[in-house]
């Protein structure tokens, strides 16, 4: 096989505020052919996720931040197209943090052998994959949602808001999600589930819509948002409430530190529990994961959206999209 022109997305600089299609830059690069213990992947689908805002911050974080003018990374999921590795063939699907490029070429460290049956080798960028695990196990460890409680959810209708909504009612909870369109809340409550979903963006006082909507208090409160979202569910939250902090894409980006809630003190009043995580905590529980998610997917209990963009050079516009609300559910990129 000929040497391979592979198309990337480089960090062309770094993000202030909103990114923009200038902070990207499309370029080609040539890769050589696999040599002995190698494999060249064509990937096939790739995701764009909010947390991948902060590595494009150069400072200390959990991850290193992304070097201006090398590709980026981040799921993707791929097809063995040629192998000099005992441990993979070709036509074998697997999955990646190499994603942001067409081709590359591995020693097989990192990549993670998938056989998908009937479900669509993209779930595994979201339902079946990080997002669905960080669903999961936000919920379930750390939430701990008992029978006849309520959750609140925002972000409801994103790839994780939206299996966290399902998996609650799953768990015999009361559950009650933001999302950002009509479209997005008729989805929630006539698809989904959900026992009651609203607009934020024409809800009005969001304290009050939340109280109006969730009259027993809120047990649960699962965070994708920040700011407004999180006053109004500590305003209502029950005794002994559990907030899981999962993410605050209102914050991301801020270009001045962003002011805390006003009424922060009723942590102390009701005795809450806040906690943070980052998904990676829990890789452990991916195989009883994996386990209870095909269950579900197979007796119909959890369904997903997906908004899917075409071509590498989409990439960018499909990630400064997620801060506009343009994904509905799992937001990926088909190469």
């Amino acid at each position: 096989m000929k040497n391979i022109i592979s198309r990337e997305i480089r960090l062309n600089s770094r993000p202030v505020g909103t990114p923009g299609q200038n902070n990207f830059a499309l370029a080609e690069t040539t890769l050589p052919e696999p040599i002995e213990n190698e494999l060249l992947v064509k990937n096939l689908f790739m995701s764009v996720d909010p947390y991948m805002r902060g590595r494009m911050v150069d400072r200390k974080s959990y991850v290193p931040p992304f070097q201006i003018g090398q590709p980026l990374e981040g799921g993707s999921v791929g097809e063995v197209v040629q192998s000099r590795n005992d441990k993979f063939k070709p036509g074998d699907l697997v999955l990646s943090m190499l994603g942001w490029r067409e081709y590359f070429v591995s020693n097989g460290g990192g990549l993670t052998r998938i056989a998908p049956g009937k479900v669509p080798v993209q779930a595994y960028l979201g339902t079946l994959g990080m997002p669905g695990l960080t669903a999961y196990c936000g919920l379930l460890e750390i939430g701990r949602p008992a029978k006849g409680e309520t959750v609140f959810v925002s972000a409801a209708a994103g790839a994780v808001g939206s299996i966290v909504c399902q998996i609650a009612k799953i768990k015999g909870c009361r559950v009650v999600g933001s999302a950002g369109s009509d479209e997005k809340v008729a989805w929630l409550k006539e698809v989904a589930g959900v026992d009651e979903a609203f607009n934020y963006k024409t809800a009005g006082n969001l304290i009050e819509t939340v109280g109006s909507l969730c009259p027993g208090g809120i047990d649960v409160y699962y965070e994708n948002v920040g700011g407004e979202h999180l006053e109004a569910a500590l305003e209502h939250m029950n005794t002994y409430g559990r907030l899981v902090m999962c993410g605050m894409i209102a914050h991301y980006n801020a270009t001045e530190r962003p002011t805390g809630p006003a009424n922060l003190s009723y942590v102390i009043a009701k005795q809450l529990k806040i906690e943070g995580f980052i998904v990676g905590r829990f890789a452990d529980k991916m195989p009883q994961f994996q386990s209870d998610m095909g269950k579900w997917i197979a007796e119909g209990t959890i369904t997903w959206k997906e908004t899917v963009l075409e071509g590498i050079e989409k990439a960018p516009e499909a990630f400064i999209g997620l801060f506009k609300g343009e994904n509905f559910g799992k937001m990926i990129v088909k190469l």
